[in-house]
């Protein structure tokens, strides 16, 4: 069982003028605490549903480079990105520049965005449905294709790159890896046993019939295109419960381990994450490790 956190608040006490302390000493408490992944959210306006549309919000891979100079071993990636809202290519360059700077520990984690609110408030492109998919189908193609060294033009539903150069390569052998975030029974799940690494699903109250029914029709899909489900690291998320200690939420993550999840990654509910909560994590590491 693995352990991570998403960043997605940055209200720290002390504005902007405390910013990057706090983030430099939240990383480096992390880092130190054994947790897998750092992710960070990848939007413009502030999507916490705990928060106000106008409290903070830092540009996803400018953060997570800068956070890479202050971690050693900690895995980072977005929770995730929009397909949409940048150029293809100019998204997986900003994946391969992580990865390198970083020394290989860059994720390309990625959606299909869903964000109306925030593409209309700031000009950000987010077409229909059907259209959004298609262009996350050519972003992981194109992906591949630029990693695996491939100069020949590439061709996708909506993408077309004559010339898809791609230098320095990744460190990360054989490719930086991808999380799909969502759930869509037809075409999520199917991109991701197409092409991903990790699906991300959402830990929901239920006694864990949603997440049997997301990792059973994923295993549908990895059997229909002759893959292994077990290749396919599972991730939920969920909510750090006020005054949670290290044994109730290791009890927790073993519960979803028994229900297929590999990964856990941690939000803390209705404030940003705190250097002292590091404490609490690394002793959760020690409790699901014994």
């Amino acid at each position: 069982m693995k352990l991570s956190i998403n960043v997605t608040r940055f209200d720290y006490p002390g504005g902007p003028e405390a910013l990057r302390r706090s983030l430099i000493a939240l990383a480096e408490a992390v880092d130190a605490a054994g947790l897998d992944t750092l992710w960070v959210g990848d939007h413009l306006l502030q999507a916490d549903p705990f928060a106000d549309v106008t409290d903070p919000m830092l540009e996803a891979y400018t953060t997570l480079g800068f956070l890479a100079a202050a971690t050693h071993r900690l895995r980072l990636g977005t929770m995730v990105s929009a397909a949409t809202y940048r150029a293809p290519a100019l998204l997986i360059k900003a994946v391969t520049t992580l990865d390198a700077l970083s020394g290989g520990r860059a994720w390309l984690g990625i959606g299909a965005g869903y964000q109306q609110r925030e593409a209309a408030a700031m000009g950000l492109d987010l077409p229909p449905v059907s259209e959004r998919f298609d262009r996350l189908e050519d972003t992981l193609r194109l992906a591949n294709h630029m990693w695996a060294g491939d100069l020949t033009a590439f061709h996708g539903h909506y993408v077309h790159a004559e010339e898809p150069l791609s230098f320095p390569r990744p460190v990360s052998s054989p490719r930086p890896r991808i999380l799909i975030g969502g759930t869509g029974p037809q075409r999520t799940l199917r991109l991701v046993a197409g092409y991903a690494d990790a699906a991300n699903f959402f830990d929901v109250p239920d006694g864990g019939i949603r997440l049997r029914t997301n990792l059973a029709v994923l295993a549908e899909h990895c059997a229909t295109l002759d893959r292994d489900p077990d290749d396919i690291e599972h991730t939920a998320t969920t909510a750090l419960a006020p005054s949670e200690d290290a044994s109730a939420l290791a009890d927790r993550c073993l519960a979803l381990a028994d229900l297929g999840i590999d990964h856990v990654v941690l939000i803390p509910r209705e404030r940003p994450w705190l250097v002292g909560d590091a404490d609490l994590l690394a002793a959760t590491v020690a409790v699901i490790a014994s």
